[in-house]
């Protein structure tokens, strides 16, 4: 984490999903809350406003599996800021406590590009800032957290095949 309380994090997975399918698993309501957020968590709250500066907004909520954290919901808001259908989706976003207050603000990138018949490569830049002391943890979490993400994903879109 650099000295500011910021951080960044680049991932690229090659999934064996077709390009346009793995761009609808980002942008589509129903199927971003399947597999949103780290291993334990379930998205009972996803709404996606498809256009540059629509909303995106997702509450993840911690299954018993997590212990002493089960039941905490953690909503996260955002904007739309750039779309290239089917090729790079980009938003930023906030985590947000129960009282709308700002814990962390963040810009998340996924760029997509065909890598063989129905392989589509990924590439996930997500840079985020902690604003509230929360935010410390939460973004010492955050290479697992879209590391174990990016896996439901894979998993996700595997099960469409």
């Amino acid at each position: 984490m650099a000295d500011d309380g910021s951080k960044e994090l680049n991932l690229t997975r090659e999934l064996n999903a077709p390009l346009e399918l793995v761009f609808k698993a980002w942008t589509d309501p129903e199927m971003l809350a399947r597999w949103w957020g780290p291993s334990g968590v379930t998205n009972p709250e996803a709404d996606v406003d498809l256009r540059v500066g629509g909303r995106i907004y997702i509450v993840m909520l911690a299954g018993e599996e997590l212990g002493e954290l089960a039941g905490q919901r953690w909503p996260m808001d955002g904007v739309i800021e750039e779309i290239e259908n089917p090729h790079k989706f980009a938003f930023r976003n906030q985590a947000v406590d129960d009282n709308g207050k700002v814990l962390i603000d963040g810009r998340t990138t996924v760029i997509l590009a065909e890598a063989g018949p129905n392989k589509t490569k990924m590439t996930l830049s997500v840079t985020a800032r902690g604003m509230a002391e929360p935010a410390v943890q939460m973004l010492e979490g955050m290479t697992p957290g879209w590391t174990q993400s990016i896996d439901k994903l894979e998993k996700y879109l595997e099960s469409l095949n």
